[in-house]
């Protein structure tokens, strides 16, 4: 059922859509999650390169590496998943950021269908980045959090906690790079201006550092910081962006105002 801008859509259409932008998310996911079965063993090689060389016999200088594991009969079957989960989840990013705009966004005009298109097509790379950032970060990260083992004490480490960590890294890096670009596509939509995006900075800014302060699963400031500074970053980008955006609107409107009293036969 179509729906526009100032239309009202009853509840159950609204669950209907949930569902069925859920299915495609899903099956998106679902996809990526074969690749990532079948790449198994390199992606594991992968995230364990940030950890130790695991292949070679030789640790870190600091000697503070620690051993990963896996635990149990069923350990390698449930890594094996969530590493596909995990690999399926990125892969699909494309189609579940798409999905989500498309789901908080009313049904579209044709112009509003391009602002939708790009901001996939801006939002995907962004949350790539994020992602990569992430994986970059990973070796300090687990630096920082190993080097509080005893100098005495070794540290066995299951790699189903380093999966999670690892994972709850690239995730809150890859979303929080994607949330900036939210504010200039509700500009675009006409929902938001860009003052009243730059407006409440201050604020913008505490709350960037406060949700990497709480979300980053690292408690070094270093590592909260190379997250909040490109999240400070890209709120300002796109607040200017918005300002420009409204500047040429605002000139568009006004344009058009003039042609229609020129236009407009005088009232006698």
């Amino acid at each position: 059922m179509s729906k526009r801008r100032g239309d009202k859509m009853p509840l159950l259409d609204h669950i209907r859509e949930f569902r069925d932008r859920l299915i495609k998310s899903s099956f998106a996911v679902f996809i990526g999650s074969i690749a990532g079965w079948v790449y198994y063993q390199q992606i594991i090689r992968l995230l364990t390169l940030p950890f130790c060389d695991l292949g070679s016999a030789t640790s870190p200088a600091n000697g503070k590496c620690g051993d990963l594991y896996v635990n149990g009969i069923l350990g390698p079957f449930n890594l094996q998943v969530k590493i596909a989960l995990l690999t399926g989840v990125i892969a699909s990013a494309p189609v579940w950021i798409y999905q989500l705009w498309a789901f908080i966004t009313p049904a579209l005009h044709k112009k509003e269908k391009r602002v939708t298109v790009s901001f996939v097509l801006v939002a995907t790379p962004l949350f790539m980045t994020g992602a990569f950032l992430a994986y970059v970060i990973l070796p300090h990260a687990v630096q920082v959090l190993l080097g509080f083992t005893p100098n005495n004490l070794g540290n066995l480490i299951r790699f189903d906690e380093y999966l999670d960590f690892v994972l709850r890294l690239i995730l809150i890096f890859g979303i929080a790079f994607v949330l900036p670009l939210f504010l200039v596509a509700l500009n675009l939509l006409g929902v938001l201006s860009g003052r009243s995006i730059l407006k409440p900075w201050r604020l913008a800014v505490f709350l960037c550092f406060l949700f990497t302060s709480a979300f980053t699963p690292t408690p070094d400031p270093v590592t909260m910081t190379l997250l909040a500074i490109p999240l400070c970053l890209l709120y300002f980008l796109s607040g200017l962006f918005a300002l420009l955006v409204d500047k040429r609107r605002y000139r568009r409107n006004d344009a058009e105002s003039r042609l229609t009293a020129i236009d407009k036969p005088e009232e006698i």
